[in-house]
Order: structure tokens, then sequence, then C-alpha cells
């Protein structure tokens, strides 16, 4: 586990090098997105929104995990990643990346964690008896971070744990075909893992015991600092789509967003069900930006340090935050 962790984290920082100039001057950019994850700038993507307001084509690539977008994002392949794990930003940027997280994206504690095979008849009662067993983890993501925060606190050493680094779709059939005893994983990845598994903690049960999950948008510093125009009005049109579907959120929006997430409808409205998508005042506010976000930052860092994922977290991540594109935002 800590060797490929390690090696997303080289495999960026050495990218990172020769990070390509910004795309805008080709009059495109290219945004990293998730498919099986529903988010109502989804409805902007497909109507053309975001071309119009930047006056240029926008790329939509989609990935498997947030570490994925990193090495794309140090490449140059990748200018903006819509919406990145707050865990794999945490992890390039210990490493050295230069990305900086400028929008929380969205809030999800129950559409992520850990399901066990129900022949196991293992849950949180009975967690102990994990040790020893075979656990699929989309390696250095925010499922990463909180199977690391549920080991530690059901008193299961990592150690004993055989862990299978596996983006969540693969983690879940895995978990189906016995081939692993738990799973950990996000989005449509953990729908399938809940159909063969029982949950360890709910969305409630881990925020009580510090366990926060939300996605960030994040770009090289180096593309905030030429583009900040284009990042600010890419920055309004999600912030507008987010209050269209909040103030309507009607079966023909999540017709869209669960075409373009690639899902049925009734999977997309069971899996927006559970996120939350925090408006511009909200995210400059002291409960995310304006205070929480840059301290929790350090706590995951730390978290993954004593866990042997990474070498070392940095003293401060008040320098990977840039509210300044989302301010901008703000004011149009």
């Amino acid at each position: 586990m800590k060797n490929t962790v390690k090696g997303l984290v080289a495999g960026a920082a050495v990218a990172f090098s020769a990070q390509a100039a910004v795309a805008g001057g080709h009059g495109e950019i290219t945004v990293a997105y998730f498919l099986e994850w529903p988010m109502p700038m989804m409805v902007a993507k497909a109507s053309g929104a975001y071309d119009e307001a930047l006056g240029m084509k926008v790329n939509w690539v989609s990935f498997e995990t947030g570490t994925a977008m990193s090495a794309a994002m140090a490449s140059g392949d990748v200018q903006i990643a819509l919406s990145q794990g707050l865990p794999p930003f945490v992890v390039a940027t210990s490493g050295g990346q230069d990305l900086q997280l400028v929008d929380v994206a969205v809030s999800y504690a129950e559409n992520q964690g850990c399901a066990v095979h129900k022949d196991l008849e293992i849950d949180k009662d009975s967690a102990g008896e994990l040790a020893g067993k075979k656990v699929a983890v989309p390696l250095g993501t925010a499922a990463h971070y909180s199977f690391i925060r549920q080991m530690d606190h059901f008193g299961v050493p990592l150690d004993s744990l055989q862990i299978v680094d596996m983006p969540p779709p693969e983690g879940a059939n895995a978990l189906g075909q016995k081939a692993v005893d738990f799973a950990c994983g996000y989005g449509g990845g953990w729908a399938s893992m809940q159909e063969y598994g029982d949950v360890l903690l709910s969305g409630p049960e881990k925020q009580e015991i510090g366990i926060l999950v939300f996605d960030v948008t994040s770009v090289p510093a180096s593309f905030a600092a030429e583009s900040g125009d284009v990042l600010a009005k890419f920055l309004k049109v999600t912030a507008d789509a987010n209050a269209a579907w909040a103030a309507n959120p009607s079966d023909e929006m999540l017709a869209v967003i669960a075409e373009q997430a690639g899902m049925d409808i009734e999977s997309a409205r069971s899996a927006i069900s559970t996120m939350s998508f925090p408006t511009i005042e909200e995210q400059l506010s002291g409960a995310w930006l304006g205070g929480t976000a840059a301290p929790f930052m350090k706590g995951v860092a730390d978290v993954f340090v004593a866990a042997g994922s990474i070498d070392s977290a940095l003293d401060s991540y008040e320098d990977a935050l840039n509210t300044a594109p989302l301010e901008a935002a703000g004011g149009m």
C-alpha cells in the first residue's frame, strides 16, 4: 500500500516538472470528472453553458480516481479537476505537486464507505473480526482515508489486513465474487458494494468520529495564476447549476444528470440525494475554506503519514487554498 501511494505521488511530481502551458492559449481547456457521480454541473456540461461562459471549448474527460486526476494535471493534460476527492489532493500536494483547492464541489458522507460481505455477518459491533481479512481500497482517495480512520476506530491494525488497490467498480465486483472480504469506495461502485455487503458505519456515524467526506475543484497553481478569470467564470457556472438544482430538483434536470453520469435515473436519484452542494457564500465561510479546510487537510495528511502511506505532511496547507477565483465568481 505504501509503495503504491508513493508511486502515485512520485509519478505526479516527475510529470509536474514538464507541465504544459495553459490550454487557454489554444482556445480550449480540459476538465476531469467522474462518471457515476451525479452532480448539477452536468446540466451545464450538457447544455454547453461552460463553453459559452468561458468563450472557449471545454473538453471533458472521465477518470476513475482522484489520484489519476492529479497525474493528469501534473502532465498538463487537464487544467481543472471537478470533483477531486480531498485526500488525493492532499496526497499530491504533500508530495510536492503545486495544486490549489479553489472550490468545495460536493459533500457526501453517505455516498462513500466500507461494506463487509454479508456472508461474514460482521458489523460495527464485531468489526474486530476484520483482522486478517482481504479488502479492496482505491488507494490515495477519500475512501482510503475513510478506511484508515474506520480501522483505527475499530482497533484493526492495517498491517493485519491484505489491502488490494482497486477502483470502486472493480472493488464492488471483487466483493460480489468473494475475491475480497470487504471493500471501500464511493459513487456507483459504493452503491454496488452495498448489494453484496453490510455497511460498517453510516454517514452520520462517520461524521461523529470526525470523518468528513467532500470533494474539491482543484487546479494547477500555474493555471490559477495565468487564467484566473477563466477559472472564476467556470466556478460561476458550477455555482449557478447548483443553485438551479437547489431551487428546483426537477425530473428533467435529473434525466440530464443521469445521462451525463452514465447512470439510470433511479440510481442517479438515490446517489444525488446523499449529496450537498455548498453555495459560494457557504464555501467562503469559516465552516469550509474560510477556516476548517486547511486544518482538516493537515489532519488528513497526518493520518496518511501515520499509516505509512506517505512519507511526510506539509507544515501547513494554507498555501494549497486559493479563494480568489471563488470570490471573483461570487461577484459576477
